[in-house]
C-alpha cells in the first residue's frame, strides 16, 4: 500500500512538472479518482517534498500548482513496459505502412534513451527485448498499399506552413492520370487505404474537402501560394461521417445481430456515435449515421449469415453500384 501511494506520488510530481499551466485539485480529483480532502494531502505532500513547487492562478480564478522543468531529472526513469511499448508502435506503424511516423518515433526513442543512465538503459534494453518477445499481436492478412513517405513529409509541410500544392493523381474512377491544385487538410489513416484530405483550389473548388488516396500520388510539389483553411473544418468530425476513411455523404445505418454473437458485437465501438441496443430476443441492434458502404460491406462480410442489415433497406443495390 505504502508503494501505492508513493507511485502516485510521484505520478503527480511528473504531472505537475509535465504540465506548464500547472495543475489544479479538481485535476488530481479526477487523474487518481480520490476525494477532495485525499487531494489536498498529495499537493501537501508534493509541496514538503519540492519545495520548489510553485503557485499560481488560472483564468478562472482556481489555484494551481507546477514544479518547474528540470526539478525531477533524476526522479523520472522509463521502464522495461514503456520502452517495450515504444518498439510495439514501431512494429506496427511499419505493418501498416507508416514510414514518416516510424521515423518521427524513432527519434523520440533516441531522445527518451540518450537521457537514461548508462547501467539503467542496458537493463531496460534487456527487459524490454523479453516483453517483446512474450508479446505478440495479430496482423491482417491481405495486401497492404505502399505509401511514398517522402510524399507524405512533403504534403506535412505544406499543412504545417498553409501552403497549397500540386499534385499527379491517378484518379480512382476513370484511371487516368491528372494535375490537381490543392489545400492541403490533413491524413485519414485506414486500415486498407490511407487518404489525404484536401479541397480543389481554383476552377474546380465547390468549397468541400475530398479525400485522395495517398498512394495513387505519384508527384507532389509545394506550391509559394498559401491559403486559409476553413475555420469550421473538424477532421474529426469529418472522419465521424464515415465507416472507415473513405469519404462519402452519410446515410442512416441499422445493423441486427444475432444472439449467438451479440455479446460478442457488444464489444465493438462500430462508429464513435454509435446507438445499441439489447433486444427481447437476445439479438443486438447497432444504429448509427456515416458513409462507407464498401468498407461497411467487407465489415459485414466477417460476421456472415450473423447480421441483417436493417437500413438502408437497399443496401444490397447500393453496394453492387458502388462496385
Amino acid at each position: 500500500m505504502a508503494y501505492e501511494k508513493t507511485e502516485k506520488l510521484l505520478e503527480l510530481a511528473t504531472m505537475m512538472q509535465a504540465n506548464r499551466e500547472g495543475v489544479s485539485l479538481n485535476d488530481i480529483v479526477n487523474k487518481f479518482g480520490v476525494s477532495r480532502r485525499t487531494a489536498e494531502r498529495m499537493r501537501d505532500m508534493i509541496k514538503l517534498q519540492f519545495p520548489q513547487t510553485q503557485e499560481k492562478m488560472d483564468i478562472d480564478g482556481f489555484k494551481r500548482w507546477y514544479i518547474p522543468q528540470g526539478t525531477l531529472r533524476d526522479f523520472i526513469q522509463f521502464s522495461a513496459e514503456e520502452v517495450a511499448l515504444l518498439e510495439t508502435l514501431k512494429t506496427l506503424l511499419k505493418k501498416n505502412n507508416m514510414a514518416d511516423k516510424t521515423e518521427t518515433l524513432e527519434r523520440l526513442t533516441d531522445k527518451i534513451k540518450a537521457n537514461v543512465d548508462a547501467k539503467v538503459l542496458r537493463r531496460l534494453d534487456i527487459d524490454a527485448e523479453a516483453l517483446m518477445m512474450a508479446e505478440g499481436f495479430v496482423c491482417r492478412p491481405g495486401p497492404k498499399l505502399k505509401i511514398n513517405p517522402e510524399h507524405v513529409s512533403v504534403i506535412r509541410n505544406a499543412i504545417l506552413g498553409f501552403h497549397k500544392i500540386q499534385i499527379s493523381y491517378v484518379s480512382r474512377s476513370s484511371g487516368k492520370t491528372c494535375r490537381n491544385t490543392l489545400e492541403p487538410y490533413g491524413f485519414l489513416y485506414g486500415e486498407r487505404k490511407h487518404y489525404l484530405i484536401a479541397r480543389h483550389s481554383g476552377k474546380y473548388d465547390d468549397g468541400k474537402p475530398r479525400s485522395f488516396i495517398l498512394n495513387n500520388i505519384k508527384s507532389v510539389e509545394i506550391l509559394p501560394e498559401t491559403f486559409v483553411m476553413d475555420e469550421n473544418f473538424s477532421l474529426r468530425e469529418y472522419a465521424e461521417e464515415s465507416f472507415g476513411s473513405y469519404h462519402e455523404p452519410p446515410f442512416d445505418v441499422e445493423w441486427r445481430f444475432d444472439a449467438d454473437v451479440a455479446d460478442e458485437a457488444a464489444q465493438y465501438v462500430f462508429h464513435p456515435k454509435q446507438e445499441t441496443v439489447r433486444n427481447e430476443d437476445g439479438t443486438l441492434t447497432v444504429k448509427f449515421r456515416a458513409g462507407g458502404r464498401l468498407e461497411m460491406d467487407w465489415h459485414l462480410y466477417t460476421w456472415g449469415k450473423h447480421v441483417t442489415v436493417v437500413k438502408p433497406e437497399n443496401w444490397r443495390e447500393m453496394v453492387d453500384n458502388a462496385c
